[in-house]
């Protein structure tokens, strides 16, 4: 494959949204679901972690794909925030097997990048964007308004973007940061608008005599582990505030802008979520509803995206984050038995009539490796601003736990049960989240110090 990358001119694509989309969209899935149910292939007998990964980059980022996405059931939809959540490290050389690998993440990378650029730009910024054919996309929200869309999609153009600052010998990344760029200066006024508007939709929140900022105050707004459809949620707002330092960040809006609109400067605006949610001395995961427990209260997804809510370089923020984690890791029903694979909750969340017939633990009772990966993360975050070796041990063991699944369900799982297996619903047969991989190897590298799998271009 050669490496000199040429971007094609993308074809005219229409966008559409509405109650008769969403029918149609819902309609889709509906298929989409059923056609994993009774058609998904048993997996292939793979298991050393280099083998497994080869495959999965193979699959991932195949000349074949129209965009990116992770090879779940719902995979045929486009999910913008996965960019932030899940994809932040596609680009990282350390995780590119070879000149072609890098050829294909870049034109795939830009290609997705692109269609939800154009997607703010006919004014759908929706949770998830159904593809129904010849250039025609649905614009339909599962299971709430987005918090998080725009976040995504800065993610993505900020990896684009910045493809070039890490030592690499691959000509595409600095190919990919060319057409991230091109890409800032065409949209970037479509950009500011849907960001100026997600700042002009918060909403006052009184308490304590306080006046606080939120945006799902009266209704649920969607971020990831979005379907447990409840207000006030902690991860809502943190992808709002970093959402718009993103945006500042990228020169995309400026901070004055924002400052107008908010009555506060960003600095502020965080200080504020964190003495709202974190008044009881710990990030509580939502405000809604009764308090619990303090291990009930909380939630795994407090962990945030890659270079997201939390920086960690304030005292007070340092200690917030430790209090919550240390919550979590001693709480036993927040893990697999005799392993490091941490919950997203405690307890079961509020849910849907459909969760109950297809995904009755997708967001509670259930381990995403991923927000795992992101939990080690973070970890290590905190070790480097408080100077210490805190939780360096349990970030290692998250991640060592995370390889054994891998190699034992043949593949980089986007779920796994309550009981350590496969999630397997009715409708869900459990994935392998092939896209989700090289994340895992970038904090891998960063844990040990050395990476786990070594490629010779």
């Amino acid at each position: 494959m050669n490496s000199d990358i040429s971007f094609p001119s993308h074809r005219e694509n229409r966008f559409y949204q509405g109650m008769a989309a969403t029918f149609v969209a819902n309609a889709l899935q509906a298929v989409n679901f059923l056609g994993d149910r009774f058609l998904r292939q048993s997996h292939h007998s793979l298991s050393a972690i280099e083998d497994l990964y080869r495959h999965s980059m193979d699959s991932a980022f195949s000349v074949t794909e129209a965009f990116l996405v992770t090879g779940a059931p719902h995979a045929s939809a486009y999910y913008p925030r996965d960019f932030a959540w899940f994809y932040p490290d596609v680009l990282d050389p350390e995780t590119i097997m070879d000149s072609q690998d890098a050829v294909r993440r870049v034109r795939l990378l830009e290609k997705s990048v692109r269609l939800l650029l154009e997607a703010v730009r006919a004014d759908v910024v929706t949770t998830t964007i159904v593809p129904a054919g010849r250039g025609r996309y649905l614009g339909v929200n599962y299971f709430s308004r987005p918090s998080d869309t725009l976040l995504g999609i800065l993610a993505g153009l900020h990896q684009m973007i910045s493809a070039e600052e890490r030592a690499s010998p691959y000509v595409a990344m600095s190919q990919c940061a060319h057409a991230g760029r091109l890409l800032l200066a065409e949209y970037g006024g479509d950009l500011k608008r849907a960001i100026l508007q997600l700042a002009g939709e918060l909403e006052p929140f009184n308490e304590d005599d306080t006046r606080y900022l939120l945006c799902d105050l009266h209704a649920p707004r969607s971020a990831a582990t979005d379907t447990r459809a409840e207000r006030r949620r902690f991860v809502t707002n943190a992808s709002v505030y970093t959402t718009f330092v993103w945006g500042v960040q990228l020169g995309i809006v400026d901070e004055n802008e924002l400052k107008r609109l908010l009555g506060r400067d960003l600095a502020q605006y965080k200080r504020d979520l964190l003495r709202l949610f974190g008044k009881d001395g710990y990030i509580r995961h939502s405000l809604d509803g009764p308090a619990g427990t303090p291990a009930s209260s909380v939630a795994l997804d407090f962990v945030g995206v890659h270079r997201g809510f939390w920086d960690l370089g304030e005292a007070s923020e340092r200690a917030l984050f430790a209090a919550t984690t240390d919550l979590i890791i001693a709480e036993p029903r927040f893990r697999i038995p005799s392993t490091f694979h941490f919950l997203v909750s405690a307890d079961n969340p509020r849910t849907k009539m459909i969760h109950k017939i297809a995904a009755p633990a997708y967001q509670g009772r259930s381990s995403w490796p991923t927000f795992n990966v992101e939990f080690a993360d973070r970890m290590l975050d905190y070790d480097e601003f408080s100077g210490g070796d805190t939780y360096r041990a349990c970030a290692q063991g998250i991640l060592k736990d995370i390889r054994a699944a891998t190699e034992l369900h043949g593949g980089y799982q986007e779920l796994i049960s309550e009981q350590g297996l496969k999630y397997r619903t009715w409708a869900y047969k459990g994935a392998v989240a092939h896209s989700w991989f090289p994340r895992f190897l970038s904090v891998w590298r960063r844990a040990y110090g050395t990476p786990l799998l070594k490629w010779n271009d």
